[in-house]
């Protein structure tokens, strides 16, 4: 026992990802009982090292093919797997656990309402999904609020079952799904959203990110930008080299100030920020809940690698959500008009 609670979090994540290593009782409590023990300072630097040497190499690979190669890693291990432990919608981001909600059903209806409303979608506008994954949100916007939704996904299982399921609500003349990287969407919209796509991105892309973006949407559109960022007493680590190479590859998260900053030299002004990490933690809760009470299906589905990979993720993403090591944010914007780049005085 002394030897596991001595390991850092890179070793002792892959031990219990290849089985070496084996968890009984309550995941998430484990978790948090072995991120609190201390370790040597010179190991923990050398990972933080590592981790940035990562996520440097990841930000040099900005290629069409290499984004595709990356959100296919994730997001392409079945469709099932992912049923197993998503609502039904396949949403893959935080709920809204507001109020008395106590299913995941009923936070992740919320979360589409709370989204659809904070852009004040009306009927017949034009309305994009940036990294619309299962098509959730822009299935919803079209049915409930009579939009002309478009989304983009890179995931070919999702695009699969985004457009049988905007089939199957018979859907076609309102809501198109395409593979596609956003940097080369066309078109002008009136509305566009981003929920848990920027992380993606990567905090050295966000300039080029929001730009594009911008260039998307008509004047005075409203532009709502949700996800999970870092705060600013964060740095990557042990974890951080593991969620990179066996998670999510290419990605990294960005200050919230880091956020608003490159956002607001691409034009756009903030109308609204919204912090929502308690419920990203109780988000992966509900999952990795519905992961132990499906796991032979999801081994059988996926694999065991896979499997445990996805439980321990997200019960650690549950531990560091709630004891603020992560965090996770909305931010509505608003398109203005660019002006001269030189210094006004203001006052």
């Amino acid at each position: 026992m002394d030897h596991v609670l001595r390991m850092d979090e890179y070793s002792a994540a892959n031990a219990f990802v290849n089985g070496e290593l084996t968890i009984r009782g309550d995941l998430c409590a484990a978790i948090q009982f072995f991120r609190r023990q201390r370790r040597p300072r010179a190991r923990q630097a050398w990972f933080s090292l590592a981790a940035w040497l990562t996520q440097v190499v990841g930000s040099l690979q900005t290629g069409r093919e290499a984004a595709a190669r990356n959100i296919r890693f994730h997001y392409d291990r079945c469709n099932a797997f992912y049923r197993q432990f998503l609502d039904s919608r396949m949403l893959y981001s935080a709920g809204d656990f507001s109020g008395s909600t106590r299913s995941l059903e009923e936070a992740q209806a919320k979360k589409l309402d709370q989204v659809c409303r904070t852009l004040d979608l009306r009927p017949n506008e034009r309305f994009l999904d940036v990294g619309c994954g299962w098509g959730g949100l822009v299935i919803y916007a079209a049915e409930r609020f009579g939009v002309r939704a478009a989304g983009c996904t890179l995931s070919r299982d999702q695009l699969e079952f985004a457009r049988s399921a905007v089939r199957g609500r018979g859907l076609e003349q309102r809501v198109t799904i395409e593979e596609t990287d956003y940097r080369d969407l066309g078109g002008r919209f009136d509305k566009i959203a981003s929920v848990g796509m920027f992380e993606h991105v990567g905090r050295g892309h966000l300039p080029e990110y929001f730009q594009k973006i911008y260039s998307l949407l008509d004047s005075r559109g409203v532009f709502l930008n949700r996800g999970i960022v870092r705060p600013e007493t964060e740095s990557a680590g042990p974890a951080t080299l593991f969620l990179e190479e066996s998670v999510f590859p290419g990605g990294a998260l960005a200050h919230l100030a880091d956020v608003v900053r490159e956002a607001e030299r691409a034009g756009f002004g903030v109308l609204a920020v919204e912090d929502f990490r308690r419920d990203y933690a109780l988000t992966c809760r509900a999952w990795v809940a519905r992961l132990l009470e499906n796991a032979e299906t999801c081994r059988a589905l996926a694999g065991e690698t896979t499997y445990r990979t996805w439980l321990l993720y997200l019960a650690a993403s549950a531990v560091s959500f709630e004891d603020g090591d992560t965090d996770a944010a909305q931010v509505t914007f608003e398109k203005r008009q660019l002006r001269s780049r030189e210094v006004r005085n203001v006052w």
